[in-house]
Formats: structure tokens, sequence, C-alpha cells
């Protein structure tokens, strides 16, 4: 963006050319008074040309459907513009300019990409004499495609900012419309052109009626402009003419005008509530674009010279033909001057070079904003770079591998952030106690081969809990393979835990499915199904697994799910629980799901969260390799708000009345291989896993005294027993889900950051969010405000909505956006 200042003082002309960060040049031509002379007999010819029906104060007999008159007015209008031209554009291909003209054009020069905006030059003149030459016609360069620099007039006097850029309204666009005094005119072809923008614009007419009283119809205009739903467009047609103080004046009524001073308090009020472009298809109105761009538009039509009722007419609705095409107030000038030049020039000669339109600096070129449901889902539509990302981050996000990899650190992420807040949860006993068989049990018990582990030690383990009231007891070891002498021991204690008196305890025993279909469970000669649980022992870590559902059902339940249900009817039930039978000739689960049915009057899936169980759009997203909504192991919640943990040797050891023991008699306990390198079932150290992050920020804390390296899957059961109990499942927002909405909102943060605040007190209250940086300081706090939000949404209501990728697709859809804007203006 270009300044040039062209000021006259005697017979020197001064240009100063200003532009970038402080580049400026200065060079000084002598005025020859040859262009005063040749503009005054061009003037002079031009007003005898069109002699009637001009929307000025110039009057004179004649018309252009009269005869001929006796001289060619024509072709000396015609002679008179090519002498003006040429001696214009061989003063401003002087020499002395040439630096200036080829700093300009080298600018031009440099917009290789045909989409990016044309080189703009703010022109300033003074006196109003040189403002009166015709600048736009100026071929500036040689080295350029004169096309792609645009002249817009500007005032040497600004004293009010304007708006940086155009408000993006939520309503169509209003025009105001004020015709004024029609002696000698005709406005129909005006009020067609103007009613040709009702498709896109609301219009408003307001104008002099015959006995009319002329103090009503001044306070009926000055409220029109000022009116408080605002307006986007003020439109004057008739009569108007240049004043030296007062702007201008608008002939409203026969023999009666108003002054440009006069209604600028209500311009000021109409550029408050949203006013940014005028345009006067009237005479003369060098005076009035000057005071209207002095009091903040930012932009103004108008016609320098007297013009013609029919001129006018063919200039406006041409004009506003490209406007209503969404096409900028300066595009559509081009285009209705083109028109006027290639298409009448024969019928108007000259015509083409009485409209200029000035422009505040300081803001962008006016065009109409599409409204609608279509033009704003066009507006959302992604550009050819953002549909790019969109891409990359849905296929980035699509795969399990990154999923995984950012849903640890999230985790861990609200662990710490439930640290730092307090909310760790509740002081009451957690509803599990973990009794891990782990390397100091296998030392201090004198265990030599834990693997398989010892059915004597396990019977040992259940007969201590027994006597501890334990009614509910996990077993995490499969116990499909025969011990000889271990097994009769073991079923010995097994079922003096369940006759025990007056309640007997429930056991859930692990099972898997092997490579054959065929499943491993618990030795008949051990435990029987007809008085006791079983449940699937895989999972996945960091996955809960899932219960069955209304349309789910499976052959096994998942163990902790089994647990937890063993949990609920002994501990949260109004009905005394159900006893194991060891006589009972019918499988404990099909008792349980009787009796609740028979007590409850529900289903047993109903104990439980609806998300513990598997849901339709899960089940179809394993199909496609995804594992939409399916709730996560919350590792962010403290081990000791999940469970108790007693190593085998310390049960053993610990009398009754010791404080680890207190609340065996309320708690699920489940009996687990502790970490020792031979844990698992079909290799060694299987059933040791990784250390998420989450738990090793938990471990590193004070007053810590797990320093384990690795996680259990004794563990994770215990995590799971504790969701399905509590009910607490957090759902993940799938990432490729969050990033089509994120790039949704990406594009409407776009088109909102690129929006000013609209009244002027506002953006100062906030001035440091203004401009580029303010708006990028302004995105920084929404994506830090969004992922507070996430974390507190999180622990409030169980939903994990994806940070990272979400937040990258919204800066790059607006980052680029904001860039591209600071360096085009």
């Amino acid at each position: 963006m270009f300044h040039l200042k062209v000021e006259r003082i005697d017979q020197t002309c001064r240009f100063e050319l200003s532009w970038g960060k402080g580049q400026q040049l200065v060079e000084k031509l002598n005025y020859p008074e040859i262009l005063t002379r040749l503009y005054q007999d061009w003037q002079q010819i031009y007003l005898s040309f069109y002699t009637t029906a001009l929307r000025g104060r110039v009057q004179a007999s004649g018309s252009l459907n009269a005869p001929p008159p006796p001289v060619d007015w024509h072709a000396k209008l015609v002679q008179a513009e090519a002498k003006l031209l040429y001696e214009f554009h061989r003063w401003l291909r002087s020499g002395d300019l040439f630096e200036i003209r080829r700093a300009i054009a080298s600018a031009a020069a440099n917009k290789i990409d045909p989409s990016s905006p044309p080189v703009n030059v703010f022109l300033t003149c003074s006196p109003i004499e040189l403002e009166r030459f015709p600048w736009e016609a100026w071929e500036i360069s040689d080295f350029a495609n004169a096309g792609n620099i645009r002249i817009i007039r500007t005032p040497q006097n600004i004293r009010v900012e304007a708006d940086e850029e155009q408000v993006l309204r939520r309503r169509k666009a209003r025009v105001l419309a004020i015709l004024g005094d029609e002696t000698g005119l005709n406005f129909q072809a005006d009020r067609q052109a103007v009613r040709s923008l009702s498709p896109i614009a609301e219009v408003e007419f307001v104008g002099w009626q015959s006995e009319q009283d002329i103090g009503e119809l001044k306070q009926r205009i000055c409220d029109a402009i000022a009116d408080e739903k605002g307006w986007d467009i003020l439109f004057f047609a008739g009569h108007s003419n240049e004043t030296c103080i007062t702007g201008g004046q608008l002939a409203i009524a026969p023999h009666t005008s108003m002054l440009i001073s006069e209604i600028s308090p209500y311009i000021t009020k109409a550029k408050e509530r949203g006013i940014q472009f005028a345009i006067f298809n009237s005479c003369s109105g060098l005076t009035i674009a000057n005071a209207l761009i002095d009091l903040g538009l930012s932009s103004v039509a108008i016609m320098r010279e007297p013009v013609h009722n029919k001129v006018a007419a063919e200039f406006l609705v041409r004009f506003l033909q490209s406007l209503g095409e969404y096409k900028d107030v300066q595009e559509s000038m081009l285009a209705a001057c083109q028109y006027l030049k290639l298409e009448k020039k024969l019928t108007y000669p000259s015509a083409y070079l009485i409209p200029s339109l000035y422009c505040h600096p300081g803001s962008k070129l006016f065009c109409l904003q599409p409204f609608g449901f279509k033009q704003q889902l066009q507006q959302l539509l992604p550009t050819r770079q953002e549909l790019l990302f969109l891409v990359m981050f849905l296929l980035i996000s699509w795969q399990l591998p990154v999923q995984d990899f950012l849903l640890e650190r999230r985790v861990l992420m609200q662990a710490i952030y439930r640290n730092i807040t307090g909310q760790t949860g509740k002081n009451g006993p957690p509803p599990v106690l973990l009794v891990p068989i782990d390397q100091d049990s296998i030392e201090k018990d004198n265990i030599g081969i834990p693997r398989p582990m010892p059915r004597t030690y396990i019977a040992r383990l259940i007969d201590r809990l027994s006597a501890l009231n334990a009614r509910v007891i996990g077993i995490d070891f499969l116990l499909s393979r025969p011990q000889k002498n271990n097994d009769k021991q073991l079923a010995k204690s097994l079922r003096n835990a369940v006759q025990k008196q007056p309640f007997g305890t429930w056991f859930v025993f692990v099972e898997l499915e092997d490579d054959s279909g065929q499943w491993l469970r618990v030795r008949p000669e051990i435990a029987s199904p007809n008085w006791s649980l079983y449940g699937d022992m895989r999972f996945v870590m960091g996955y809960m697994k899932l219960g069955p559902g209304e349309h789910y059902d499976v052959e096994s339940l998942p163990f902790s799910y089994a647990i937890a249900l063993a949990y609920k009817e002994n501990f949260e039930s109004n009905h005394d629980p159900l006893q194991p039978q060891l006589k009972s000739q019918k499988y404990f689960l099909s008792q349980v799901k009787s009796d609740i049915k028979k007590k409850q009057n529900q289903n047993y899936t109903s104990l439980f969260s609806p998300s513990s169980h598997f849901q339709p759009i899960t089940a179809f997203s394993y199909q496609l390799g995804q594992t939409w909504l399916h709730p996560i192991m919350d590792f962010s919640i403290p081990p000791d708000q999940v469970y108790h943990r007693l190593p085998a040797w310390q049960l053993l050891r610990a009398k009754g009345d010791a404080p680890q023991l207190r609340h065996v008699g309320k708690q699920a306990a489940i009996v687990v291989p502790g970490g020792y390198l031979e844990a698992g079932v079909s290799k060694e150290g299987e059933d040791n896993f990784p250390l998420p992050g989450a738990i090793a920020y938990w471990r590193n804390q004070p007053g810590s005294f797990d320093n384990s390296r690795i996680f259990t899957g004794g563990e994770a059961h215990a995590y799971m027993v504790h969701h399905f109990v509590t009910g607490r499942l957090v759902i993940p927002i799938p990432d490729v889900w969050i990033v089509a909405l994120a790039a949704l909102l990406g594009k409407v943060a776009v088109l909102a950051l690129l929006q000013p605040n609209r009244r002027r007190h506002i953006r100062k209250s906030f001035s440091p969010f203004r401009g580029e940086s303010g708006r990028i300081i302004v995105l920084g706090i929404a994506t830090a405000g969004y992922g507070l939000v996430s974390l507190q949404v999180y622990i409030s209501s169980a939903i994990l909505f994806p940070w990272l990728l979400a937040s990258a697709i919204v800066w790059s859809y607006a980052l680029p956006a904001l860039i591209r804007r600071k360096n085009y203006g």
C-alpha cells in the first residue's frame, strides 16, 4: 500500500510517496499552466454538451434529444478530452517522477499470484484545483500491467479513524436511499437500480413529498440516517454542490438544501452503528467526499463534476450491479467507468472521467457480504490450504498409535490437574482390596516356583480372607491345569468359604479363550460354575473391558465386570444377597440374573452405567479399526482411591485388628500376581505392563510407598472394578470427530477474528487485543480456555474432549489467515 501526496505551491508540485516501514521518495516537478487552461476548456465544452438535466444548479436551454446545435459539441468535447489527457500524461511521465513510478510498478510486478490483491495507491491532492484532474486515468508505468495498480483518493485531513475491517453482520445489508429535489430530473432509473439490491439487502427510501413541511423533512432525513438498526450504505440522488467550509450542500426539496455540516452528527451516529459506504449520484461532490471520509466513513463514491441525469443513471446501474455481485467498491467503480468508456463513449463522451472513489486509508474496501443459510454455508467451506490441513489432521487422528500416545499424555495431564486443584477423590475406603503375590511374598513364604503359583498358597490366602469375613473374592490365576496334591486343599478352602455363615463368599475366577476357540476355565474338581462366577481375563491396557449391551451378548462376562456384579449384590443391594449353594445344579450366573429380576424387577445390566456396556456406535467403529466412545481406564484417579494394596505376605501375618484389615468385609478382594518376573499365562512377564504416565506421576508423589516400575494386570482389573462399581466411565470423544468439528469452529474463528469490534469505545477498552497480535492473543486465550474447560469436564462429567489436535487445526486455519491479512492490509 502506497500513499502519494501531491501538493502545488506556486508553480511547483511536490510529489511525496511513502510505503512500507518508513520508505519515502520526494520529487518536485514544475506545474504547466497549460494544464489549467486545457482543463478549463474541457470543462466549458463538457458543460455545453451536457446542457440540461444536470444534477447540479447549472441550467441552460437545449437537450440531448433536441436538434444538433450549430456547433458540434460532441467532436469538440472529444478533442478537448484528448488534449487534456495528453498533456496530463506527458506531465506525469516526466523523468523527475521516474523513481516514484518505478517504486509503484515494482510492487505491482512482484504480484506474481493472480489472486494477490492489487497495489493500492492512496492519492491526496492539494489544493482542490489539483484534485479536479482525472488522476484515475494516470498510466503510472509501462513496466507493469496498469490493471494491477489502483488509484484511490483520500482527503488531506482525516480526523476520525475508520474500522480496520468490515463488520460481518448476521443480517441482510441495509441501504438508506435519500432522494432529493427532483426538479428537472428523473429518479425512476435510480429507484430501480437501488431496488435491484433487494434480494441481498434491505432498502429504505426517504425524500421530499409534495406539500411536506421542510422542517419535518429535514428531521426525518436526520432520524433515518441515525436509525438504531444501522445502515451499511447511504445513497443520495439529486442536486448537490461544493461548499468551502460546510462540506457541501444537498438539495433535498425545491429551493431547500441541507449542508453536510448539518447532518454530520447523524453521520457520526450512523458510523458507530456500522455504516461503511456512501454514494452520491449527484454533481460536484469533492468537498462532500472529503467531509465524509473525515468523519470516519470507509468509502465514498462521488461525481467530481456536474453530471447528466442519464449518465448518472447508467453509472449507478453498472456500479450497483457489480456491488451486488459482492465485488468491492473499487472493483465496482472500475467496472462502471469501463462500461461508460467502452460501451457509452459515443453517447456520453468524457463521462467515464467524472466518477471518483474516496477511501479511508485505515479501512478495508467496502463490499456487500452474502447473507442467508446458503451463503453462510459457503463461507464455512474450507479453502484449498485449509482442506489440505483438514485431510492431514484427519489422517493423523485416524491412527490408533497416535490416539494411544495422545491418550496416555492427556490422562497424565488430568492426574496433574486433579492433584493441583485438590480433586483427588473421597477419603473413604476404596472398593477393592488388592492382594498381590509379589516378589517379597515369594521370598518370605518360600515359594520356589511361582509359575504356576502353588495352589496351597492361594488356599492359605482364601482361608485368611474368609476368616476376615471377605464376601467377594476374585482369583486372577488361571486354574485350568491340575496340581495333583494341591488342588484338594484349594477346593476345600473354597468350599469352606462358600458355606460360611451367615454370608457365604462369592468367588470369581478368570477364564481365557485360547487360539483354538476353547475356553480354559477353573478345573471342575476345584470349583463349579454352579456356585461361582467366571470372567474373561483379557483386556486392552488403557481401555475398559465392556460388559454385554442391550443388543450385544457375550459368552463370558469380563472378569472385572463379574467382580463388580458380586460387589453390587453383596454391598449395594437393598435385599439380602443370594447365597451360593454347593449342591446347586444351575449356573450361579443364571441364578444371580433371575434373583435380580425377581427382587428388583430389572435386568442385571441395569445395575451398571449404560457406558459399562457395548454401544452400537462402538461396535460399528471396531469394523473400521477404531474405538469410538470406548470408555478408558481413568488412571488420573490416585491408586489409593481405587484399591488398597495388601501384599500376600502381609495379609497372612497381619493381626485381625490391624488397620489395613479394617474394611476387608466391605471390599472386593482380588488375589493377583504381584509383578514378579514369571507372571503370565502363555509366557513369562505377560502380566507386567509398562507403567502408564499418570500412575508413574502418582507413585512419584510424596507419601507413596509403591516404587514399582511396572503396572500389573491385577491393578488394571482393580481400576476396572472401581469404574464399574462407581459408575465412573470416562468416554473419550474420538479424535477424528473433534478434528472435523474443530475445523468447522476454526473456520468460524477465522471469520470472527478477521472482523473488528463494532464500536470504537469497545475497541479502546480492549486496546491490547487490537490488530493481528491482539487477535493471536485472543485465539491463544481461547485455546487455553478450552484446554482448562476440557480438563474440568473430564473430572465433572467423565467426558474426554481431545485438546491437542483440535487446537492444532484451529491454529492452522487461523494463523495463515491472520498473517495474510497483516501482509496485504
